[in-house]
């Protein structure tokens, strides 16, 4: 290679400031233009539940998204909700009312996207008539967002009594009807709608539009132009989730002989306890009398002991292994800290985004993890057993905590989390199985008591590229 090409090389090589360092790779950024979500659809067709639970995926994989419900703001506006008379189509102080918090709510989204650094807004209304879709298109070219309308169709009146009961009647605008009463109230509201409802049409009206038809809760689909890495990871979200009743059961491997060390990583097997453990679990899982129940473990050894108790098969998944700690890896914390000081403090400053020397951070870990979210929204009963950072990470996603509490939350040995799904979030059970085991978490240090950053700007110098892109005057790649 020419000298001249090696120096242009090594002059435009990225090394990351202090600031950087501790953080790994850092939040990521997106050259594409902020994106706003419409959804479209009758009520009681599960927008907000799709709205609410894809603002949780987006969040998770690290992309700052928000929910704009329109319903919030016209109940705002009107403080005591009367009846469905509100909703007709000739109510013309009522429709204008209805406009002005549509309009309100998209003020709020430009705001976000523009100033509070959001990069997806989805705006959670009925959005049923072109007209109103048309206004959102306009305010996207207006303001260079992209948009992506996401229609719930769905004429199965189980479904939708079902929505009805579990989530309408109980929200603020019947608090002091009763349930047959909002019901039929309810009901009747869906007819206001239907009488100027204009489903996306892809051959005609809409086909140059970006957006997915979601039939019959997931039965079916139709996706139309998309455009870019988001949408295509949102169409690939929606494709996967269920509203099937079921239980996700996350625990740890039994207590390890590391674990009794204190040591992290590893690879070695169960402790005394930890044996205990694995045959207390079998007991568990027997009385929980679930049926066609899956079990991943990690490829560790500790994950595969506590699973061949069980006396089922289970599948054994790379993307469950712990935590990479590369060069610290079998050491324990004082070790880390006497022989890698500056390593020990960084990751107490930021520990979501810093990478241990040589192996992974906690954001690495969550897209290591992600096909594992997918397939647990595509599956009914499951049980996990993984290791604590990566039950970290999926209890976050289900139970929709920032990057900053990530990698605290606390997921102690010999205990079963038993998740399950509800209308907009998911039940937590916390059960003991009474088998004793060492204490392994560590809590936030006081240097730390801060929101998770992105990383700041840092300088361009001499360096060598490694095959990876990363420097080797940091340890992180």
């Amino acid at each position: 290679m020419p000298r001249e090409l090696t120096q242009n090389r090594i002059q435009k090589i990225w090394v990351p400031t202090k600031d950087d360092k501790r953080r790994g790779t850092g939040a990521p950024h997106f050259a594409n233009p902020p994106t706003v979500i419409v959804m479209v659809g009758l009520p009681a067709r599960g927008k907000t539940y799709i709205s609410k639970k894809l603002t949780r995926y987006l969040n998770w994989i690290g992309i700052p998204t928000k929910v704009f419900n329109v319903g919030e703001y016209r109940r705002e506006a009107v403080k005591n909700y009367s009846s469905y008379d509100f909703f007709k189509p000739d109510n013309e102080s009522a429709l204008k009312i209805r406009q002005q918090c549509a309009l309100a709510a998209l003020r709020d989204v430009k705001s976000y996207l523009k100033d509070e650094g959001g990069q997806v807004a989805v705006f959670d209304a009925t959005n049923t008539t072109r007209d109103r879709r048309d206004l959102i298109l306009k305010f996207g070219t207006e303001n260079e967002f992209k948009i992506f309308f996401i229609e719930s169709v769905c004429e199965d009146p189980s479904v939708i009594a079902s929505n009805i009961m579990e989530v309408k009647v109980s929200c603020p605008d019947y608090k002091d009807c009763n349930k047959t009463e909002a019901m039929m109230d309810f009901q009747k509201r869906i007819e206001c709608y239907r009488t100027s409802y204009q489903p996306l049409d892809p051959d005609q009206y809409d086909r140059d539009h970006s957006f997915i038809k979601v039939i019959d809760v997931g039965r079916r689909f139709l996706v139309n132009r998309i455009q870019d890495h988001i949408q295509s990871k949102i169409v690939y979200y929606l494709m996967n989730i269920h509203v099937q009743p079921r239980t996700i059961y996350l625990c740890r491997h039994g207590e390890s002989k590391d674990n009794l060390e204190g040591r992290l990583g590893g690879d070695s097997g169960l402790s005394q306890r930890g044996r205990q453990f694995s045959a207390a679990l079998a007991r568990f899982v027997d009385e929980q009398q679930l049926k066609d129940l899956k079990v991943w473990t990690s490829q560790l050894c500790r994950s595969i002991q506590t699973a061949e108790h069980l006396g089922v098969p289970y599948e054994q998944w790379k993307a469950l292994n712990e935590i990479d700690a590369g060069l610290c890896e079998e050491m324990t914390y004082d070790e880390v800290k006497e022989k890698f000081p500056e390593e020990f403090a960084l990751r107490d400053e930021d520990k979501y985004y810093y990478r241990y020397p040589a192996g992974e951070s906690y954001q690495d870990l969550v897209q290591r993890v992600e096909p594992v979210i997918m397939e647990l929204e595509r599956q009914e009963n499951v049980l996990v057993v993984c290791h604590q950072a990566v039950m970290r990470c999926l209890l976050a996603y289900f139970l929709d905590k920032s990057a900053d509490e990530m990698p605290y939350l606390k997921c102690p040995l010999h205990t079963v989390l038993k998740l399950t799904p509800v209308a907009y979030g998911c039940k937590v059970e916390s059960i003991s199985l009474n088998v004793e085991a060492v204490n392994t978490h560590r809590d936030r240090p006081e240097v730390s008591r801060h929101p998770t950053r992105p990383p700041a700007e840092g300088r361009c110098c001499r360096g060598v590229l490694q095959s990876d892109g990363s420097s080797l005057s940091s340890h992180r790649k």
